[in-house]
């Protein structure tokens, strides 16, 4: 049987919950990752209000979908970061530019999605952390080790209230390891996950598109990792690179040819999804498949309906016998 088959709803949280699920169900999902935010997930009242829990269910059982995952980037952002008039896109309008605040708000939130994916039945949130020390990527002025230790243990601090919430939940919280978190490679990846040790609620979302414009295998990734790997997005990339971009995108937006690389819809880049299916099967992943559908240059509703198809023939399983047992004396 195949792996569930899910759309992540950040990219369309413009659409109220009920069209959302009869074009997820349209385009051949059978369930969804909710974002919590704009029109889909309230985190605060899912948490407080069951009558709004039971809406949410009734939604979703009327259009036979399934949830397993709650998403929750922007609000995780706001934990990690700080003093970043963009976090006012995030945050509720009330709070913009009151950095202490949209911190606090970040927090309780992140809070309150515990309990929601609990009362939801599902119990895994995916999402950032945020970091403090992303600024710090290119190590000039001088960067001290000591400057990079502060980052790592203050989102330990931060992120350690949040955990306990989850960890009383019996919810684990995924990490997407992405560009503007504390962990965005392979080896701030391993830093991250050593300090968080001791918290087996926190893992990870793997997401090839992030890691394969940087260099590195997300087979190989996901190998490593793999006891840590508690949701998977299907998301692709292509990197472009032509003598005159670099990988750095030179402050030209997602979607522009000139980039050195951009994310392509499923099956539209240089992830090989192939070699990430036969990594899923060796380690036992039984988790669902989100599709978390970006593409600046491509239609939406098209390029979904079309990586729906792509994830239902990638999705081999693996085999239960030996293709050489039928020889066998």
């Amino acid at each position: 049987m195949a792996r569930l088959l899910t759309l992540m709803t950040c990219q369309w949280a413009d659409l109220d919950m009920e069209t959302m699920c009869r074009k997820a169900k349209e385009m051949g999902y059978d369930g969804l990752e909710l974002a919590c935010w704009g029109k889909h997930l309230d985190p605060k009242r899912a948490a407080e209000d069951d009558s709004y829990i039971a809406e949410i269910k009734a939604l979703l059982e009327k259009y036979n979908l399934k949830c397993e995952a709650l998403a929750t980037h922007i609000i995780g952002q706001c934990v990690g970061d700080y003093d970043d008039p963009r976090l006012n896109n995030f945050a509720p309008a009330e709070l913009a530019d009151k950095k202490d605040e949209i911190r606090a708000w970040a927090i309780e939130t992140m809070k309150y999605s515990a309990i929601a994916a609990r009362k939801l039945g599902c119990y895994v949130v995916t999402g950032f952390t945020g970091s403090p020390i992303w600024k710090y990527l290119y190590s000039f002025p001088q960067t001290t080790e000591e400057m990079i230790e502060h980052g790592y243990q203050e989102i330990y601090d931060l992120w350690t209230p949040i955990l306990d919430i989850f960890a009383e939940n019996g919810v684990q919280f995924a990490l997407e390891v992405h560009p503007g978190e504390i962990a965005f490679d392979y080896y701030s990846t391993k830093r991250l996950l050593k300090k968080f040790e001791d918290r087996p609620e926190f893992g990870l979302n793997f997401d090839p598109s992030h890691l394969i414009w940087q260099g590195i295998q997300p087979h190989l990734f996901l190998q490593d990792f793999a006891e840590k790997i508690y949701h998977v997005h299907m998301k692709d990339a292509a990197v472009t690179l032509d003598g005159r971009s670099g990988l750095l995108g030179s402050h030209i937006d997602f979607g522009d040819l000139r980039r050195g690389w951009n994310f392509r819809s499923l099956g539209h880049g240089d992830v090989k999804f192939e070699e990430i299916v036969r990594v899923l099967n060796a380690i036992g992943y039984e988790g669902p498949l989100s599709v978390e559908w970006e593409d600046s240059g491509m239609d939406r509703e098209y390029g979904a309906k079309e990586a729906a198809e792509f994830v239902r023939k990638i999705d081999f399983r693996a085999s239960d016998v030996k293709f050489d047992s039928a020889i066998a004396n």
